[in-house]
């Protein structure tokens, strides 16, 4: 926790170091104040002139004045922070870097009115209890409020950009008040190259339904490797990326990701490549995992969104959220052959008010009697579904209140099944 505590205590400390104009001046305002100081020193010269031609007492003390209006306006000018290149961002004079401080505080408070899944305030579909279970806890968390800083500085072959963000979700065992800093984001991106940790290549960001429960549905990839990516952007033709991505727990060899994108001006569509290591016990084998997806703008304020993944196996659970784990059968590695789907229709119905409905599915194509079910067990998932219905509304500027009703159910190898209902409210005060 020193360490926690020293970064945070850092970041404070740079942020209180700023002028006490910072984000009150505008590009427009620094550009007044330079011009007022040209005006006073071309006034304070003229008077000097005149000085030298008819010496006096009363010009004298005028000089006196003028010198305390520009040394007033040169202060002001010091103290002057303008607007930066990006939104919400500041840059101090002298310096081309635009910084952007955001974030938020979040309250989350959850209801469960069937049973609740262990480790997680949130969603667990995959660990749903099983049978007719009633009676589920009702929970309160601030833990997924977050803060980050964004840099972003202009050069000859285009801008330098920086990003650092965390919240206080680690994950630290069952059942255990995760109320920790945790790292989302650390990368810097130049000249189409991103080194660092963000969203993996291989998650389709664009298309994932927001849901006001923290971890969303299952049947999409959720994953923030560190990784390395290569960006080619033809806006004629279309994006492709190419990435190097941490391996998955245990594993040595990094995953691979090819990608493409294509906007529309109805919407989006894209293609995703994965190979992907798994290892247990010294044992590994490489599985594979295909993506498709896509948006279309069915009116001004309407999108409708889907996405399709196919997994080999996923050994963290972040690939395909809701696949099963990979297993050791003997000496061989076995990889569940899922295949997940989320599909989602959003709509803002004003500045204060949005909407969207989702539902996502993931489907084991083992069966009983197969290798895997064998070595896996009866209580693997075979089947996953779960929906969302839920609606944002924005109060006063910076405040949006969330309200969100969660229904699933889990079906394993032998039948079994496990159902969710639950009430998740929110309530987030945003800066920046």
């Amino acid at each position: 926790m020193k360490l926690n505590h020293t970064f945070l205590a850092l970041m404070a400390a740079g942020l209180c170091s700023l002028p006490p104009a910072a984000f009150a001046q505008t590009a427009k305002d620094f550009e007044d104040m330079r011009n007022e100081l040209k005006a006073l020193r071309a006034e304070l010269n003229a008077l000097k002139a005149q000085q030298a031609q008819a010496p006096a007492a009363a010009p004298a003390a005028s000089a006196s004045a003028w010198n305390d209006r520009i040394e007033a306006v040169e202060l002001k000018q010091k103290d002057a922070v303008v607007l930066g290149d990006i939104p919400g961002s500041f840059r101090l004079p002298g310096s081309e870097t635009s910084i952007r401080v955001y974030g938020y505080a979040e309250a989350n408070m959850v209801k469960d009115f069937k049973g609740t899944a262990p480790g997680d305030h949130f969603t667990n579909l995959m660990e749903q209890p099983l049978g007719d279970a009633r009676g589920g806890k009702t929970s309160l968390t601030a833990q997924t409020s977050r803060f980050g800083f964004e840099t972003s500085t202009p050069t000859a072959v285009g801008t330098f950009n920086t990003k650092i963000e965390a919240d206080f979700y680690a994950y630290c065992g069952s059942e255990c008040n995760r109320n920790r800093l945790r790292l989302r984001h650390a990368y810097g991106e130049y000249a189409g190259w991103l080194i660092g940790q963000t969203w993996s290549t291989f998650m389709d960001t664009d298309n994932l339904p927001e849901t006001v429960d923290f971890n969303g549905p299952p049947g999409a990839t959720f994953r923030r490797p560190a990784q390395v990516r290569y960006t080619y952007n033809n806006p004629n033709l279309a994006k492709f990326q190419f990435a190097l991505e941490e391996p998955t727990d245990g594993a040595k060899g990094l995953n691979f990701v090819a990608r493409v994108d294509k906007a529309f001006d109805w919407g989006n569509v894209n293609a995703r490549l994965l190979s992907h290591e798994q290892r247990i016990e010294g044992f590994s084998k490489r599985g594979l995992g295909f993506g498709l997806g896509a948006g279309y703008k069915i009116t001004g304020t309407a999108t409708l969104m889907a996405q399709y993944t196919r997994l080999d196996g996923d050994g963290d659970g972040a690939y395909l959220i809701g696949a099963n784990y990979p297993v050791l059968d003997g000496s061989t590695v076995r990889l569940d052959r899922s295949h997940g789907l989320v599909i989602g229709l959003s709509n803002v119905f004003s500045e204060k008010m949005r909407a969207t409905v989702s539902l996502g599915a993931v489907r084991s194509r083992q069966r009983l009697g197969d290798d895997y079910v064998n070595a896996y067990g009866g209580e693997g998932n075979h089947k996953l579904y779960q929906w969302h219905a839920g609606m944002y509304y924005l109060p006063i500027k910076n405040v949006e209140l969330g309200s969100e009703l969660i229904g699933g159910r889990r079906t394993t190898f032998d039948g079994q099944k496990g159902d969710m209902l639950r009430l998740n409210l929110q309530a987030r005060y945003l800066f920046n």
